[in-house]
């Protein structure tokens, strides 16, 4: 059987995407519209519409977190969940997105078992990634906390792929239980981190140029839209102004100023859409490679129970989950 292509396998899986850029985009909005509401009612109200944008954007982030919950569990775990079948079995049926969900509430019975499992994968990551935090406190000083700072972000980033792809073999090793499985996935990266860690080049090379690209196009509609409400911005300035002086807190100038103000929030706009394309669209092309050098190395050297042991001294979650295993 002829193996799939990585973009015939993201082509075939790009509809998880549409449905999870649907959700982001509602989401988005729905968060705005809480900020806004927030300050907006807060200001008349009591003129102090700062705090009332704090509530409004608290209250929207609880709400878009209760939401992205339940919806990542069907969406995000379908599309490793075909990816690694593309993969694996080199075809895809046509319901994907049907498939996909029947998939993933066959291995993961409800979504407290999804997120144990998810947990449990972050964490062991997490544990093997903290060795590099070393490098940034022996530099030591503020210099050491900006090298510390940069190194947890890229860890992060390399976790959340490794989390992923960890995810991917658990789907594949379905005839194991879903925590065993995912002591198999940490021992294949321990096996074959260098193999994976080749892919990180495109990861972030991506990145960054989806990030100028996308980040910078929007960034600019947005500051477009906010020069058209000065007034709002010079509220907005002048409130928080008046925050740092009561609180005798050191607010960085520029949020301080209408037209800086304008730019940052321009700003954090763009970046905020970028993230919902980066992570809905390209996102998902770089891990199906990723996912497809994880899957084909593990398939060639599939961990045994013994093998097990040689992470139970670097990793006490690892440990933890091994010794609770061994006993069921």
């Amino acid at each position: 059987m002829k193996a799939l292509s990585n973009m015939e396998i993201y082509s075939k899986t790009i509809s998880f995407s549409v449905r999870k850029l649907l959700y982001d985009f509602l989401a988005l909005i729905f968060l705005a519209a809480a900020c806004i509401l927030g300050f907006v009612i807060a200001d008349k109200t009591t003129d102090m519409g700062l705090i009332g944008l704090a509530i409004g954007l608290v209250i929207g982030l609880i709400v878009i977190g209760i939401i992205t919950h339940f919806y990542g569990y069907v969406y995000k775990a379908g599309q490793i969940a075909m990816m690694t079948k593309a993969i694996t079995e080199g075809e895809l049926p046509e319901d994907v997105i049907g498939e996909g969900k029947r998939i993933v509430k066959e291995r993961f019975t409800t979504v407290a078992v999804f997120y144990a499992a998810t947990g449990l994968i972050k964490g062991i990551f997490n544990e093997l990634g903290k060795g590099l935090n070393a490098i940034g406190r022996a530099v030591g000083g503020d210099n050491g906390e900006t090298v510390t700072s940069v190194i947890n972000s890229v860890i992060q980033v390399i976790i959340s792929y490794l989390s992923d792809c960890c995810l991917g073999w658990v789907f594949f090793r379905a005839g194991q239980k879903a925590t065993k499985a995912t002591l198999e996935g940490a021992v294949l990266f321990f096996r074959h981190g260098k193999t994976f860690l080749k892919n990180m080049g495109r990861v972030f090379g991506m990145g960054a140029v989806s990030l100028l690209a996308i980040g910078g196009v929007f960034t600019g509609i947005f500051y477009l839209i906010d020069s058209r409400f000065p007034a709002l911005f010079d509220t907005l300035a002048a409130e928080i102004t008046e925050a740092s002086a009561r609180m005798e807190t050191e607010i960085p100038e520029i949020l301080q100023d209408p037209k800086m103000l304008m730019i940052v929030v321009a700003a954090i706009g763009g970046i905020i859409v970028w993230s919902f394309i980066h992570s809905t669209f390209i996102r998902p092309f770089v891990l199906v490679g990723v996912l497809r050098n994880y899957l084909e190395s593990g398939m060639k050297d599939i961990p045994t129970e013994d093998s097990f042991d040689e992470l139970d001294s670097v990793s006490k979650k690892f440990a933890k989950a091994h010794k609770k295993l061994a006993v069921e």
